[in-house]
Protein backbone atom coordinates (compact mmCIF):
# COMPACT_ATOMS: atom_id res chain seq x y z
CA UNK A 1 0.00 0.00 0.00
CA UNK A 2 2.79 2.64 0.73
CA UNK A 3 4.60 1.61 -2.26
CA UNK A 4 1.00 2.71 -4.15
CA UNK A 5 0.85 5.86 -2.41
CA UNK A 6 4.33 6.39 -3.42
CA UNK A 7 4.27 5.94 -6.25
CA UNK A 8 1.11 8.12 -6.84
CA UNK A 9 2.58 10.73 -5.48
CA UNK A 10 6.23 10.26 -7.13
CA UNK A 11 4.21 10.59 -10.42
CA UNK A 12 2.04 13.55 -9.15
CA UNK A 13 5.06 15.70 -8.68
CA UNK A 14 6.68 14.43 -11.64
CA UNK A 15 3.51 15.61 -13.61
CA UNK A 16 3.69 19.26 -11.97
CA UNK A 17 7.53 20.05 -12.35
CA UNK A 18 6.82 18.97 -16.14
CA UNK A 19 3.57 21.30 -16.64
CA UNK A 20 5.24 24.16 -15.08
CA UNK A 21 8.58 23.97 -16.88
CA UNK A 22 5.96 23.88 -20.25
CA UNK A 23 4.42 27.31 -19.24
CA UNK A 24 7.57 28.94 -18.02
CA UNK A 25 9.12 28.14 -21.74
CA UNK A 26 5.68 29.15 -23.11
CA UNK A 27 5.80 32.26 -21.15
CA UNK A 28 9.38 32.72 -22.07
CA UNK A 29 8.95 32.13 -26.09
CA UNK A 30 5.71 34.22 -25.89
CA UNK A 31 8.24 37.42 -24.36
CA UNK A 32 11.27 36.64 -26.70
CA UNK A 33 8.86 36.63 -30.20
CA UNK A 34 8.10 39.55 -32.01
CA UNK A 35 5.31 41.73 -31.28
CA UNK A 36 5.31 40.08 -27.47
CA UNK A 37 5.33 43.39 -25.93
CA UNK A 38 3.53 46.91 -26.29
CA UNK A 39 5.60 49.00 -29.24
CA UNK A 40 4.36 52.64 -30.36
CA UNK A 41 6.13 54.79 -32.75
CA UNK A 42 5.18 58.58 -32.89
CA UNK A 43 5.68 61.33 -35.68
CA UNK A 44 5.21 64.68 -36.41
CA UNK A 45 5.60 66.37 -39.66
CA UNK A 46 5.36 70.14 -38.33
CA UNK A 47 2.86 72.24 -36.90
CA UNK A 48 0.98 75.25 -37.97
CA UNK A 49 -2.04 76.98 -39.81
CA UNK A 50 -2.78 73.67 -42.24
CA UNK A 51 -5.85 76.14 -43.53
CA UNK A 52 -3.80 77.83 -45.90
CA UNK A 53 -1.77 74.27 -47.53
CA UNK A 54 -3.81 73.13 -50.74
CA UNK A 55 -5.15 69.73 -50.22
CA UNK A 56 -2.83 67.84 -52.15
CA UNK A 57 0.17 69.11 -50.57
CA UNK A 58 -1.39 67.77 -47.45
CA UNK A 59 -2.18 64.27 -48.81
CA UNK A 60 1.46 63.89 -50.15
CA UNK A 61 2.51 65.17 -46.64
CA UNK A 62 0.42 61.89 -45.47
CA UNK A 63 1.66 59.57 -47.85
CA UNK A 64 5.20 60.45 -46.93
CA UNK A 65 4.30 60.07 -43.22
CA UNK A 66 2.50 56.58 -43.58
CA UNK A 67 5.74 55.43 -45.49
CA UNK A 68 7.75 56.46 -42.66
CA UNK A 69 5.86 54.86 -40.14
CA UNK A 70 5.72 51.82 -41.49
CA UNK A 71 9.05 51.39 -42.39
CA UNK A 72 10.28 52.72 -38.17
CA UNK A 73 7.17 50.66 -37.18
CA UNK A 74 8.63 47.09 -39.18
CA UNK A 75 11.65 47.40 -37.15
CA UNK A 76 10.17 47.74 -33.93
CA UNK A 77 8.34 44.63 -34.77
CA UNK A 78 11.10 42.90 -35.65
CA UNK A 79 12.88 43.46 -32.46
CA UNK A 80 14.67 46.50 -33.27
CA UNK A 81 15.76 49.38 -30.92
CA UNK A 82 13.96 52.37 -30.20
CA UNK A 83 16.88 54.15 -31.83
CA UNK A 84 17.28 52.24 -34.78
CA UNK A 85 13.08 53.13 -35.21
CA UNK A 86 13.57 56.89 -34.73
CA UNK A 87 16.45 57.13 -37.34
CA UNK A 88 14.64 54.98 -40.23
CA UNK A 89 11.62 56.85 -39.88
CA UNK A 90 13.05 60.81 -39.76
CA UNK A 91 15.18 59.58 -42.66
CA UNK A 92 12.41 58.49 -44.68
CA UNK A 93 10.99 62.60 -44.04
CA UNK A 94 13.76 63.94 -44.74
CA UNK A 95 14.53 62.19 -48.04
CA UNK A 96 11.11 62.75 -48.80
CA UNK A 97 11.37 66.38 -50.01
CA UNK A 98 7.93 67.56 -48.68
CA UNK A 99 9.08 68.63 -45.41
CA UNK A 100 11.26 71.53 -43.64
CA UNK A 101 13.84 68.73 -43.02
CA UNK A 102 16.48 67.18 -45.45
CA UNK A 103 15.98 67.82 -49.17
CA UNK A 104 12.97 69.93 -48.24
CA UNK A 105 14.58 72.41 -45.83
CA UNK A 106 13.85 76.00 -45.89
CA UNK A 107 16.36 78.50 -47.70
CA UNK A 108 18.08 81.01 -45.23
CA UNK A 109 18.51 84.84 -46.24
CA UNK A 110 22.08 83.58 -48.21
CA UNK A 111 19.99 81.23 -50.46
CA UNK A 112 21.09 77.95 -48.87
CA UNK A 113 19.73 75.54 -46.40
CA UNK A 114 21.37 74.78 -42.83
CA UNK A 115 20.13 71.91 -41.46
CA UNK A 116 19.77 70.85 -37.42
CA UNK A 117 19.19 67.76 -36.41
CA UNK A 118 19.17 65.71 -32.61
CA UNK A 119 18.77 61.98 -31.23
CA UNK A 120 18.86 60.79 -27.56
CA UNK A 121 18.77 57.05 -26.34
CA UNK A 122 16.41 57.00 -22.94
CA UNK A 123 18.02 53.65 -21.66
CA UNK A 124 21.19 55.76 -21.40
CA UNK A 125 20.71 59.19 -21.99
CA UNK A 126 23.28 59.59 -24.44
CA UNK A 127 22.64 62.24 -27.08
CA UNK A 128 23.99 63.16 -30.43
CA UNK A 129 23.61 66.40 -32.46
CA UNK A 130 24.23 68.66 -35.37
CA UNK A 131 23.60 71.84 -36.51
CA UNK A 132 23.80 74.22 -39.63
CA UNK A 133 25.30 71.44 -41.39
CA UNK A 134 24.78 72.15 -45.78
CA UNK A 135 26.51 69.26 -47.33
CA UNK A 136 24.46 66.58 -45.05
CA UNK A 137 21.82 64.45 -46.83
CA UNK A 138 20.35 62.94 -43.78
CA UNK A 139 21.29 64.78 -40.80
CA UNK A 140 19.56 62.71 -38.30
CA UNK A 141 22.40 59.94 -39.16
CA UNK A 142 25.15 62.30 -38.50
CA UNK A 143 23.50 63.41 -35.11
CA UNK A 144 23.84 59.44 -34.56
CA UNK A 145 26.89 58.95 -35.46
CA UNK A 146 28.37 61.81 -33.28
CA UNK A 147 26.62 60.25 -30.44
CA UNK A 148 27.95 56.99 -30.74
CA UNK A 149 31.25 57.71 -32.21
CA UNK A 150 32.33 60.63 -30.41
CA UNK A 151 32.50 62.02 -26.81
CA UNK A 152 31.08 65.24 -27.94
CA UNK A 153 27.00 66.28 -28.19
CA UNK A 154 26.77 68.64 -30.68
CA UNK A 155 28.93 69.79 -33.27
CA UNK A 156 28.20 72.45 -35.75
CA UNK A 157 29.51 73.57 -39.47
CA UNK A 158 32.00 72.66 -41.07
CA UNK A 159 33.25 70.63 -38.13
CA UNK A 160 30.21 68.36 -38.70
CA UNK A 161 30.98 68.09 -41.95
CA UNK A 162 34.56 67.47 -41.57
CA UNK A 163 33.25 64.46 -38.98
CA UNK A 164 31.01 62.67 -41.69
CA UNK A 165 33.81 62.65 -43.96
CA UNK A 166 35.43 60.74 -41.78
CA UNK A 167 32.59 58.51 -40.96
CA UNK A 168 32.52 57.76 -44.69
CA UNK A 169 29.53 59.93 -45.53
CA UNK A 170 29.33 61.15 -48.67
CA UNK A 171 28.79 65.09 -48.89
CA UNK A 172 26.28 66.74 -51.22
CA UNK A 173 26.02 69.56 -53.29
CA UNK A 174 24.06 72.26 -52.19
CA UNK A 175 21.68 71.86 -55.57
CA UNK A 176 20.55 68.34 -53.67
CA UNK A 177 17.77 70.37 -51.39
CA UNK A 178 16.94 72.67 -54.30
CA UNK A 179 12.58 72.67 -53.95
CA UNK A 180 11.36 75.52 -56.37
CA UNK A 181 7.91 76.11 -54.04
CA UNK A 182 10.43 77.46 -51.49
CA UNK A 183 13.15 78.69 -53.88
CA UNK A 184 10.30 80.77 -55.15
CA UNK A 185 9.42 81.87 -51.66
CA UNK A 186 12.66 83.17 -50.86
CA UNK A 187 13.52 84.97 -54.11
CA UNK A 188 10.01 86.44 -53.61
CA UNK A 189 10.90 87.46 -50.07
CA UNK A 190 14.64 88.76 -51.14
CA UNK A 191 12.75 91.26 -53.50
CA UNK A 192 10.47 92.31 -51.01
CA UNK A 193 13.48 92.88 -48.42
CA UNK A 194 15.38 94.59 -51.61
CA UNK A 195 12.51 96.91 -52.02
CA UNK A 196 11.68 97.97 -48.36
CA UNK A 197 14.39 97.36 -46.01
CA UNK A 198 11.75 97.68 -43.10
CA UNK A 199 9.25 95.60 -44.45
CA UNK A 200 8.28 92.84 -41.79
CA UNK A 201 9.89 89.58 -42.37
CA UNK A 202 7.64 86.12 -43.97
CA UNK A 203 6.12 84.17 -41.18
CA UNK A 204 5.95 80.64 -41.51
CA UNK A 205 2.67 79.26 -42.36
CA UNK A 206 3.35 75.47 -41.05
CA UNK A 207 6.21 74.83 -39.04
CA UNK A 208 7.96 71.48 -41.32
CA UNK A 209 10.24 70.31 -38.56
CA UNK A 210 9.95 66.48 -38.24
CA UNK A 211 10.37 64.03 -35.37
CA UNK A 212 9.74 60.59 -34.15
CA UNK A 213 9.70 59.11 -30.52
CA UNK A 214 9.44 55.59 -30.11
CA UNK A 215 9.13 52.69 -27.58
CA UNK A 216 10.64 49.37 -28.26
CA UNK A 217 10.26 45.59 -26.92
CA UNK A 218 12.60 46.00 -24.62
CA UNK A 219 10.89 48.93 -22.72
CA UNK A 220 13.62 51.94 -24.12
CA UNK A 221 12.14 55.08 -25.61
CA UNK A 222 14.07 57.34 -28.23
CA UNK A 223 13.41 60.59 -29.73
CA UNK A 224 14.61 62.13 -32.77
CA UNK A 225 14.02 65.85 -34.33
CA UNK A 226 15.18 67.26 -37.95
CA UNK A 227 15.02 70.78 -39.49
CA UNK A 228 15.86 73.41 -41.79
CA UNK A 229 14.84 76.20 -39.36
CA UNK A 230 12.49 79.24 -40.20
CA UNK A 231 12.74 81.16 -43.68
CA UNK A 232 15.01 83.57 -44.25
CA UNK A 233 16.58 82.68 -40.94
CA UNK A 234 20.04 84.83 -40.41
CA UNK A 235 22.88 81.98 -41.68
CA UNK A 236 23.85 80.36 -38.74
CA UNK A 237 20.85 80.53 -36.78
CA UNK A 238 19.78 77.44 -35.05
CA UNK A 239 16.66 76.28 -33.30
CA UNK A 240 15.66 73.85 -30.78
CA UNK A 241 15.30 71.02 -32.76
CA UNK A 242 18.96 69.91 -31.89
CA UNK A 243 19.48 71.12 -28.35
CA UNK A 244 18.90 68.10 -26.03
CA UNK A 245 16.03 69.29 -23.49
CA UNK A 246 14.81 72.16 -26.08
CA UNK A 247 13.73 70.26 -28.75
CA UNK A 248 14.19 66.71 -28.22
CA UNK A 249 14.22 65.03 -25.40
CA UNK A 250 14.29 61.31 -23.92
CA UNK A 251 14.79 59.36 -20.70
CA UNK A 252 13.17 56.13 -19.56
CA UNK A 253 12.24 57.14 -16.34
CA UNK A 254 9.99 59.84 -17.54
CA UNK A 255 9.04 60.27 -21.39
CA UNK A 256 10.40 60.99 -24.92
CA UNK A 257 10.10 63.89 -26.50
CA UNK A 258 10.22 65.36 -29.95
CA UNK A 259 8.83 69.35 -30.58
CA UNK A 260 8.19 72.29 -33.66
CA UNK A 261 7.50 75.39 -33.43
CA UNK A 262 8.97 78.90 -33.54
CA UNK A 263 12.32 77.11 -31.79
CA UNK A 264 13.21 80.55 -29.83
CA UNK A 265 10.54 79.93 -27.39
CA UNK A 266 11.31 75.87 -27.12
CA UNK A 267 14.86 77.10 -25.94
CA UNK A 268 13.62 79.72 -23.20
CA UNK A 269 11.30 77.70 -21.68
CA UNK A 270 13.74 74.22 -21.85
CA UNK A 271 10.53 72.62 -23.43
CA UNK A 272 10.90 68.78 -24.14
CA UNK A 273 12.84 68.72 -20.86
CA UNK A 274 10.36 70.77 -18.68
CA UNK A 275 7.27 68.38 -19.83
CA UNK A 276 9.46 65.07 -18.99
CA UNK A 277 10.43 66.67 -15.41
CA UNK A 278 7.01 67.15 -14.65
CA UNK A 279 6.08 63.69 -15.30
CA UNK A 280 8.66 62.59 -12.99
CA UNK A 281 9.06 64.52 -10.22
CA UNK A 282 5.17 65.61 -10.19
CA UNK A 283 4.47 62.21 -11.41
CA UNK A 284 1.36 63.96 -13.12
CA UNK A 285 0.51 62.23 -16.71
CA UNK A 286 2.18 62.81 -19.75
CA UNK A 287 -0.43 64.60 -21.43
CA UNK A 288 -1.24 67.05 -18.16
CA UNK A 289 2.39 67.60 -18.31
CA UNK A 290 2.66 69.03 -21.73
CA UNK A 291 -1.18 71.06 -21.84
CA UNK A 292 0.62 73.18 -18.79
CA UNK A 293 3.94 73.34 -21.09
CA UNK A 294 2.40 73.80 -24.18
CA UNK A 295 -0.76 75.16 -24.01
CA UNK A 296 -0.36 77.67 -20.90
CA UNK A 297 2.80 78.60 -20.73
CA UNK A 298 3.77 78.95 -24.71
CA UNK A 299 0.57 80.64 -25.00
CA UNK A 300 1.17 82.91 -22.85
CA UNK A 301 4.11 83.94 -24.27
CA UNK A 302 2.64 83.93 -27.80
CA UNK A 303 5.02 80.71 -28.46
CA UNK A 304 3.24 79.23 -31.40
CA UNK A 305 3.74 75.20 -31.98
CA UNK A 306 3.09 71.83 -29.98
CA UNK A 307 4.93 68.30 -29.18
CA UNK A 308 4.73 64.72 -29.71
CA UNK A 309 5.43 63.02 -26.09
CA UNK A 310 5.39 59.31 -25.25
CA UNK A 311 6.24 57.24 -21.88
CA UNK A 312 7.35 54.34 -20.54
CA UNK A 313 3.97 52.92 -20.36
CA UNK A 314 3.48 53.92 -23.72
CA UNK A 315 1.00 56.43 -23.13
CA UNK A 316 1.08 59.19 -25.93
CA UNK A 317 1.01 62.71 -25.84
CA UNK A 318 0.24 64.97 -29.23
CA UNK A 319 -0.30 68.54 -28.03
CA UNK A 320 0.00 72.14 -30.23
CA UNK A 321 -1.47 75.61 -29.83
CA UNK A 322 -1.73 76.13 -33.68
CA UNK A 323 -4.24 75.49 -35.97
CA UNK A 324 -2.92 72.33 -36.54
CA UNK A 325 -0.02 69.93 -36.37
CA UNK A 326 0.58 66.90 -38.97
CA UNK A 327 1.08 64.02 -36.52
CA UNK A 328 0.66 60.13 -37.15
CA UNK A 329 0.93 57.01 -34.95
CA UNK A 330 1.40 53.12 -34.58
CA UNK A 331 1.03 50.83 -31.85
CA UNK A 332 0.48 47.19 -31.14
CA UNK A 333 -2.59 46.98 -33.00
CA UNK A 334 -0.26 47.77 -36.30
CA UNK A 335 -3.23 50.16 -36.96
CA UNK A 336 -1.27 54.03 -38.87
CA UNK A 337 -3.19 56.95 -37.59
CA UNK A 338 -2.57 60.52 -39.27
CA UNK A 339 -4.43 63.35 -38.06
CA UNK A 340 -3.54 67.47 -39.04
CA UNK A 341 -6.67 69.18 -37.41
CA UNK A 342 -8.00 69.46 -33.80
CA UNK A 343 -10.22 67.44 -33.05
Amino acid sequence: MKRTYLLVFSSLVLFLIATSSRMKGEASSRTSSPGSRDIVLVVHGGAGDYSKMPPEQIAIRRAAMTKALGVGYSILVHQGTSLDAVEATIRVLEDSGDFDAGRGAYYTRDGVPELDSAIMDGNTLSAGAVASVKHIANPISLARLVMEKTPHVLLVGEGAEQFAKSQGIDLVSPYYFYNESEWKRYRDESAAQAKDKSAGLAQDQVHGTVGAVALDQAGNLAAGTSTGGTTWKMPGRVGDSPLIGAGTYANNESCAISATGVGEYFIRNVVAADICARVRYLHVSLEEAANDVVMKELVAQHGEGGIIGLDHQGHIAMVFNSNGMMRGMVGPDETITIKVFKE
